[in-house]
């Protein structure tokens, strides 16, 4: 069960490591407009499809709904949608390597504790083996997401002034640095988002979903408060770029392509969340390292990536030892909240 669920987080981690790959085929679009038709397909048609598709009697399910546990689960969602939206300003101001390392690292932190905080378990969880090894795995990722950013650091230090200056042209450290705190705790959001929708989740059960599939309706209801932020955010950034005309009109670039490519991206960008919620559910009781098991996977996958395409290259052998020594921590992360999982499972059967 522990397995399952930990393969299936690896598949989410894989998408979301991955659909940014298909914005590289989208030419004379401005982000706002990519971001936006990207964004129709992650927030709207594929949620709604798959809870159509794995959610009987969603007309009951609906009406029974409890309202506090709606209201938390689309607030939450609203604000991991300002946490999409700042973490481009991260990396903006910081750069991809420390932009990632700072708000990746305060996200996962606070979307893994949160919960067992607002629960109470913590002080269970310090007083078990399971519960020290699932909150050391913590550690290790954090660790291995600082290991990340200082490869980057490096990587950026040992390229010249002219190079760097093509990446963060606006860097600015206590700018860059407030932004990423504030982007790193709303985009921890999505864990608390899934918490409060714990209610609606049982209701689908109750009502024939499969285990599996239970969190699709309240799946549905975050990506609606992402959707209200996101596309709030692109509308605006059209209106004052003058942007609008990227929807009829690429230039000499296909629009089809365009389209094209924005569907492929929002789909794989979907997967991340679909593979999520299914992982999640095959955790046992501390599902709560979800959370943790997915961010290690998506900066693993992520720098993988960055990898294969030579982003590297060049790179001093003190880079490569900090880069390879952070994807090394993150896979230990994995195995640590695997093997605690598994020890809780053991001690409760």
């Amino acid at each position: 069960m522990v397995a399952l669920g930990i393969f299936l987080h690896a598949i989410g981690g894989f998408g979301a490591g991955s659909f940014y790959i298909a914005f590289k085929k989208v030419k004379n679009w401005s982000w706002e407009s990519y971001w936006l038709v990207n964004g129709l397909f992650t927030w709207i048609i594929c949620p709604w499809l798959l809870m159509l598709f794995t959610v009987p009697n969603i007309g009951d399910i609906l009406k029974e709904m409890p309202t506090i546990a709606l209201l938390w689960t689309f607030l939450f969602g609203v604000l991991w949608g300002i946490g999409n939206l700042t973490f481009g300003l991260t990396l903006r101001y910081l750069g991809m390597s420390l932009g990632m390392a700072v708000a990746l690292g305060v996200a996962v932190t606070v979307g893994t504790l949160a919960p067992p905080v607002f629960d109470g378990k913590l002080g269970e969880l310090i007083q078990s083996q399971s519960g020290l090894i699932t909150l050391s795995a913590l550690g290790v990722c954090v660790l291995g997401i600082a290991f990340c950013g200082w490869a980057g650091m490096s990587k950026e230090n040992e390229l010249p002034t002219e190079e760097k200056q093509k990446y963060i042209q606006d860097f600015n450290f206590k700018k860059g640095m407030v932004i990423a705190l504030f982007s790193g705790v709303m985009s921890a959001c999505f864990s608390f988002a899934e918490h409060a929708g714990e209610p609606i989740a049982e209701l689908a059960v109750k009502h024939g979903t499969d285990e599996i599939w239970q969190n699709n309706v309240s799946l549905v209801i975050i990506m609606t408060g992402c959707l209200i932020t996101n596309a709030g955010g692109c509308l605006i950034m059209n209106f004052r770029n003058r942007t609008f005309g990227n929807y009829i009109n690429s230039g000499k670039a296909s629009i089809s392509t365009n389209y094209i490519f924005c569907a492929f991206a929002g789909i794989m960008g979907f997967s991340e969340f679909m593979f999520y919620t299914m992982g999640t559910t095959q955790m046992g009781e501390y599902d709560f390292a979800s959370w943790t098991i997915h961010l290690a996977l998506v900066i693993f996958f992520s720098t993988m990536w960055g990898l294969i395409a030579h982003e590297w290259k060049g790179c001093s052998r003190r880079t490569m030892r900090l880069i390879f020594s952070g994807l090394v921590l993150l896979v230990l992360t994995v195995i640590m909240i695997g093997i605690g999982n598994q020890l809780v499972e053991t001690q409760s059967s």
